[in-house]
This record gives structure tokens, C-alpha cells and sequence, in this order.
């Protein structure tokens, strides 16, 4: 009797992630959809699961694969070579979470060994709440939001841990959080994260995120950066600022407003425009004469600099200021909180996490830096 092949279920959230680099801060419920559209909003998720799956690519005739119909996975595996059996289609022309769950649950149905899917901490709660911790996960970091701990670090890894799992070089699987926030209050500038549940996500060491921390800041410590960080702004620099409470400091010492959760651009000690979309960002670089800068606090416990709620400064951004002219800031709980993991970067473009790959200097105190290893 010949042994059955193995199997891989693919689940793809396309809307994930949407309202992101037009600074919505998520893309739960149409209204926020509509409103990302009409901004020029383009989807990202498609793209990113492509890369993660494109590492499943050698294993098309080892492995069965299974997925939903459309652009929840049937169109990304065909355009790789990949035949899949469709275990359903959507009802409507737009995706819902239950389209999520059902897919989850008919993937279940099929016996599949390990479901791989792309999309946010809404999607992760959509697959829980259909299949519980049953069956393997891997995660394709592809929302605005990933607090949950069952995403890789980054969609290739996403594909290679997936692929490990297949051929049987990981073995073990663990327990990981399934967090999400309330994005009307995200909005509003507050985070609120709950724990709902924990899926089942193979062992993985580094190459899966950790679940975000929200370590408290030591005060001396912060205004040590604040103190560093405002005495050498310079003139006519445009600073393109994102999230955190770190950065949001900066702004408060120099009687600035701005926001907690976006990206404001400042310019000779004031605001040249708060909480701006991607394309906002570029249309100033664009008409700026003088230099710009790009300054950024990390995620505790997670070492994101790029990729994590700050999708507003895109690839084409980051490429366009340079390496050089990117600020990092971090207090020592938050740099303690990695455990001596290395910074991340998860851009969307893997040749600007390349880019932004080897070391980086962090500001942690006022005249005090320290260079960081930076992977993709």
C-alpha cells in the first residue's frame, strides 16, 4: 500500500494589511476597507504569501495541498506551479472572517497537517475560533497589527518553517498567544490588547515573533534619549517620525502634539503634517529641498523597526532616504525585552530588508549608542 502524501492547507486573507501604509491602523470592517481603497490603498498579502509559499515550491510533488478558492489561495498557488484541491469558495465578491473560518475548517475537514496562512491578528483570531490549537499553524505576517505569537518573523520564514515542518526536520510544536486590540480605540490613540485563545505553531526558534511586549520605560532613561535626540535635530531636515511612545516623547519635549499610533512629519521644530498616509510621506519628501530623516523605536519584545505598524514609511520610502539617515531609539527594557535577539526588519521588499540588514546604531541615553544586528 502506498503511504498517503503528507498535506498543506493554504489560507490567504487578501485584504489584510490594507490600511496600512494609508495610516488607518488596521482593516477590520468594510467602511475601513472602502476608506483604504478610495486613498489608493494596494493589497499586500498576496504578495507576501507568494514569497512564503514560493519556499514550498520543491515540495509541489512530495506534498498534497489544499485551500480556498480565488484570492484566498488558489490563484497564488497556480501562478507557482502548484495544484491544489479547492475545498470551497467564497458566497460574496468581498472576503469576510467567515470565509476565513470556514476555509479552516474544511481544511480540517481534508486532514491536512499544517495550515499555513497569510494575514493579521484578525485572521489569527479567525482561524482559532474555527479549529482551536487542532491542527499546526504558521502564520504569514501580512496585517497592520501582529501582536499574535503565532506569525513568523518575516513570509520567508514563514514558507521555510512550513517547509521544515513538511519534511519533518522541526518535530515539535508549542502553544502560541492569539492576541488582538480594539482598532476604534487603536484609533483614538489608546492600545488595548486581549488574549484570546492559543494556536498550535511548530518550534521554530527565532524565525517565529514573540508576543509584543509592552515593557515599562525607565524615566531617566527616556528623557536621556529625548535630551539626545533634540539637541541634534538639525535645520531644514524633514523627520519622517513613527509610532511609539518612545518617539512620542520627542514630540512632547519639543511642544509638539503629534500622534501615539501614526507617522507626523516634523520640520524646524514644528509639525508639518500629523498622522500621514504613505503616499502623504512621499508627496513631501517629493517637494522637499533639504535632506530627510526616518526616525523609529523598536517593538519590545518583538525588535521590529520596519513592517510593524508603521507601514506608512514603505519600502520606497526607506530606499529613498537611506540607511543612513534612519534614527532608532530604544530604552534598555526595551532592548532587555529581545533577550539578544537581533532588530527586524519586514518591509513587503526583500531587497530593502537586505538593505537594511547587518548593524544599526540605537540611541539608548543621551550620548549613548550602541550598534544592533538588523535581519530580515
Amino acid at each position: 500500500m502506498c503511504e498517503s502524501k503528507k498535506a498543506v492547507g493554504v489560507i490567504i486573507n487578501p485584504i489584510a494589511g490594507l490600511g496600512g501604509r494609508v495610516g488607518l491602523k488596521g482593516s477590520d470592517g468594510w467602511n475601513i476597507i472602502d476608506k483604504a481603497l478610495a486613498m489608493g490603498a494596494e493589497p499586500e498579502s498576496s504578495k507576501r504569501a507568494s514569497f512564503a509559499l514560493k519556499e514550498l515550491e520543491s515540495l509541489k510533488d512530495q506534498l498534497s495541498f489544499y485551500t480556498y478558492g480565488g484570492e484566498m489561495g488558489e490563484i497564488q498557488l497556480t501562478e507557482l506551479g502548484i495544484t491544489a484541491k479547492i475545498v470551497g469558495r467564497q458566497d460574496k465578491q468581498r472576503t469576510t472572517a467567515e470565509d476565513t473560518k470556514t476555509a479552516a475548517l474544511l481544511l480540517k475537514k481534508a486532514g491536512v497537517d499544517l495550515i499555513i496562512f497569510a494575514g493579521g491578528d484578525g485572521t489569527a483570531r479567525n482561524i482559532f475560533e474555527a479549529i482551536g490549537d487542532s491542527i499546526p499553524v504558521v502564520g504569514i505576517p501580512a496585517g497592520v497589527k501582529i501582536h499574535s505569537a503565532v506569525y513568523a518573523t518575516n513570509s520567508r520564514n514563514a514558507g521555510l518553517i512550513a517547509k521544515d515542518f513538511m519534511l519533518g526536520i522541526i518535530e515539535n510544536t508549542k502553544l502560541a498567544e492569539v492576541m488582538d486590540i480594539d482598532e476604534d480605540i487603536f484609533r483614538e490613540g489608546r492600545l488595548s490588547a486581549k488574549l484570546y485563545g492559543y494556536l498550535s505553531v511548530p518550534e521554530a526558534g527565532n524565525r517565529v515573533q514573540s508576543t509584543k511586549s509592552a515593557a515599562p520605560t525607565e524615566t531617566e532613561e527616556l528623557m536621556g534619549i529625548v535630551d539626545h535626540v533634540v539637541s541634534k535635530m538639525e535645520d531644514n531636515v524633514l523627520y519622517v517620525i513613527g509610532p511609539g511612545t518612545t518617539t512620542k516623547s520627542i514630540l512632547q519635549a519639543m511642544e509638539i502634539e503629534g500622534t501615539l499610533l501614526g507617522v507626523d512629519l516634523v520640520r524646524n521644530g514644528e509639525i508639518v503634517e500629523a498622522d500621514v498616509s504613505e503616499s502623504r510621506i512621499w508627496e513631501h519628501i517629493e517637494q522637499h529641498e533639504g535632506k530627510v530623516k526616518i526616525m523609529v523605536t523598536i517593538i519590545g519584545g518583538q525588535g521590529n523597526i520596519f513592517g510593524r505598524g508603521n507601514q506608512q514609511i514603505s519600502p520606497r520610502i526607506i530606499r529613498r532616504v537611506g540607511k543612513k539617515n534612519i534614527i532608532v531609539v530604544a530604552t534598555g527594557s526595551k532592548l532587555l525585552s529581545l533577550n539578544g535577539e537581533a532588530l527586524l526588519v519586514d518591509t513587503g521588499d526583500q531587497e530593502v530588508d537586505q538593505e537594511l540588514s547587518g548593524y544599526i546604531e540605537v540611541i539608548k541615553g543621551y550620548a549613548f549608542t550602541a550598534s544592533y544586528p538588523v535581519e530580515c
